[in-house]
């Protein structure tokens, strides 16, 4: 009697052991945090490939066993989660059945239209592009968000945000905005409120300078161009902004087109957006700025430049006069004539060297 009690101690023990090693023993076969995306429509089964999709598991056996031994394998829950190295199977299990999820990390650059800010999130959110787009242009969501869907997409500022994974569109970009705002502390609404501008009207001269500005280095400079005809900084007073991207930003928007070589004509487009046709800034910005753009705009700018043309580089040639700008445009002008001259002749003589 003694012997069989003897040995059912040992083997209660032994299972306590057992389950004790189960349920709390390290379980993970990584070094570094892995996160994994559970969708909707997860699965224990589901979930044990994405853990092992990411290397976070030491033993799929060992998980396996202690979900099906709890009743937890049925509580499994959508989400992005963070499995951090050392884990076991109980903090893994525990954590995913009660929905405890991390934020996601998502990068938005700068310069975007509505329709590339929706593939941005589709691409790293996951979330359908369209519905991002609806919910940008949505006056509804502009208006509990205290803007207007003018100005709602330059608060969808180029920064990094951590957001949830299973935040719907209408919700990332509330995320984004609040997060956004943040960035308007008091000493930069001052700067804003010196150069005679809103926060919002200073994010529409940072997305013209945004766009124009291939090189970040130009950002000052261009935006100084722009603030000297904008506040009046020229030797004849205030100009009108005249800048090209408010031209292909008005015909992009009227026949829904891809950007294009600007005609003559297109100068006088009557719209909103064409600063060669209406004094001041547009209603809205054409972008989403970058904080490099912001900044350059809130300090003023750099430089008495009043013009400024390509110069074949990605960048730009400044000038004080428009003389001096005159030239400068003709000889550019000079110079695409003869790289489209080039062009002809090389298709030409591919063409005739295929016959």
């Amino acid at each position: 009697m003694k012997k069989l009690l003897l040995i059912a101690v040992v083997l209660v023990a032994l299972g306590g052991l057992f389950a004790g090693w189960l349920a709390f023993f390290p379980n993970t076969a990584h070094d570094e945090p892995a996160g994994i995306r559970l969708p909707a429509d997860v699965t224990f089964a589901s979930m044990l490939d994405s853990l092992d999709a990411a290397g976070a598991l030491g033993s799929r056996a060992s998980m396996e066993t202690f979900g099906k031994t709890t009743g937890w394998d049925d509580q499994v829950k959508t989400g992005y989660y963070l499995i951090q190295p050392g884990m076991s199977n109980w903090a893994v299990l525990d954590k995913i059945r009660k929905g405890l999820q991390d934020d996601f990390r998502i990068t938005i650059p700068g310069g975007l239209t509505p329709e590339r800010f929706g593939r941005v999130m589709e691409r790293q959110l996951g979330t359908d592009s369209a519905e991002v787009v609806a919910a940008v242009r949505d006056p509804g969501l502009a208006e509990q968000l205290g803007t207007t869907p003018r100005l709602l997409l330059g608060r969808m500022r180029a920064n990094t945000y951590d957001i949830r994974w299973t935040d719907d569109a209408r919700r990332a970009v509330t995320r984004i905005k609040e997060k956004s705002d943040q960035f308007w502390t008091d000493e930069r609404v001052a700067q804003a409120e010196t150069l005679g501008m809103t926060p919002d009207q200073a994010i529409t001269m940072a997305s013209i300078v945004q766009w124009e500005a291939q090189k970040p280095e130009e950002r000052p400079t261009i935006a100084g161009v722009y603030l000297n005809r904008l506040l009046g900084r020229t030797p004849a007073g205030r100009m009108r902004l005249q800048a090209d991207p408010t031209v292909q930003y008005a015909l992009m928007e009227s026949d829904g087109g891809p950007m294009r070589r600007l005609l003559f004509k297109d100068y006088a487009f009557p719209h909103p957006y064409n600063t060669y046709q209406i004094d001041g800034l547009p209603p809205g910005p054409l972008n989403n700025p970058s904080d490099d753009a912001i900044e350059a705009v809130l300090a003023g700018g750099e430089g008495d430049y009043l013009y400024f043309v390509a110069d074949g580089t990605g960048g730009h040639d400044f000038s004080r006069t428009i003389g001096e700008h005159n030239e400068k445009a003709r000889r550019w002008s000079a110079w695409l004539s003869e790289q489209v001259r080039i062009k002809r002749q090389r298709e030409a003589a591919a063409g005739e060297a295929g016959e």
